[in-house]
Parts: C-alpha cells; structure tokens; sequence
C-alpha cells in the first residue's frame, strides 16, 4: 500500500519514512506542499498523510487540492495545529481523520490501520490461498503449517498477488507497488523475486501469464 507522507519536519519525516516502511508501505515523502501536488497525481498514493504547516503552501490549501482531483484518498492530518476551530476545518474541507503532535506512535498506526480497513485492504489479517497464509498483522508466512521467513520486498510482492488473487499483475504494476518513488529499479527485480519465492512456495502457486504478467489463483488448484 501506497502512503504519500507530507512533513517537513525532517527528524519526523525520516522516523515515520522508516517506521511505515517496517509496516510494509510503499512511502514517498514530501518536505513541500507544491511538491506533495505533483506527486499525488504521479505516486497515486493509497493514503496520505498531510501536514499542515508547511514551508511554500498551508496544508488546508493542498487538501483542499487533493479533493479538487475527485479521488476518494483517505487523508490523515498530523499537525501541531491543535484547536478545535483547525480541526473542524480540515475535517469539513474533506479530511478522513486529525491528530495533533505530539502524537504517539502507536495511535498513529492504529489509526492508519482503520483507514486501510475501510479501503477494503485489510478486512482480515490473514490473506489465505490453499495451504499458503500470510498474516498481515504479524508479517508472517506459513506454508503447509511451518513458518517462512521472507525478505520485506519478497514479502510485499506475495502480499500484493495474494490480496488480489484470480487477477493478473504485470511487472509494472508490481514495480509500482513494491519501489519508493524515484528509487532506481533493476531490468529484472521482478523476475528475480517472484523466483526466489516460487522456491518458498508449492509448486505453481504462483502462475505465469506468457507476455502479461504473474497470478495466484482463488485455488491454488486451479
């Protein structure tokens, strides 16, 4: 999942950057509100994450921007900005939910977490195919009932095939969801890591479409 982490707080943004990359989001950070406008129409964030006091433009201007592109992106605000006046505010114009700093750490993953849950990615922790289980809370894989470790990336490229398992991902689509934005990316990553896990996996699991791309199916069976 995609977060587009708007902070110029460069302490913050660097601790909350290696924090939500341990939860396994796909983060791009911005110190600017000019800049976070581009990127959200480029990185198509999943969620955003929005400070409102930012150096070029204030926040409630680059929410009010957000919304302005017809996207239903959750919007969390983290600001110092504590009034209720500010809070209402955000909340009227189109935000999803505000939390004041200084904030604790684990409200904010808690809150991220209800917002995944109503984007419908996370109704379960577990994602389950056949005799394959990835638990999302615990970032763990068990195949036929035994624990497989899995390297992060390894591991968001199965999540990213088994939340949508029956449809097929090209490389691209794979790409998008697994590098951090401007990240440099090898011809063959891809390859190398659906065939590191296929060794991790039964036979097949993971299928091949010639010229397309890579699939789970709904029964690993099939």
């Amino acid at each position: 999942m995609k977060v587009l982490l708007v902070e110029d707080d460069k302490d913050l943004a660097a601790g909350l950057v290696k924090v939500l990359q341990t939860e396994s989001f796909l983060v791009c950070h911005s110190a600017r509100g000019s800049d976070a406008k581009s990127q959200f129409t480029q990185f198509q964030p999943d969620l955003v994450i929005l400070d409102l006091g930012l150096p070029d433009i204030d926040g409630i201007q680059v929410l009010k921007y957000f919304r302005s592109q017809k996207k239903e992106t959750p919007v969390l605000i983290l600001t110092a900005r504590d009034g209720l006046a500010d809070k209402v505010n955000a909340l009227d114009i189109g935000a999803d939910d505000y939390l004041a700093k200084p904030f604790d750490l684990a409200e904010l993953l808690a809150r991220l977490r209800v917002m995944t849950r109503r984007l419908g990615t996370a109704s379960s922790s577990k994602i389950q195919v056949g005799n394959v289980v990835l638990d999302i809370a615990a970032h763990a894989l068990m195949v036929n009932g035994e624990a497989v470790r899995l390297p992060r990336k390894e591991y968001m490229v199965l999540k990213t095939l088994m939340e949508e398992a029956g449809r097929v991902k090209t490389k691209e689509m794979l790409e998008n969801n697994l590098y951090e934005w401007g990240e440099e990316i090898g011809s063959n990553a891809i390859e190398v890591h659906i065939s590191n896990l296929r060794k991790k996996l039964p036979e097949q699991f993971i299928k091949t479409i010639r010229g397309v791309g890579y699939t789970v199916s709904r029964n690993d069976n099939q």
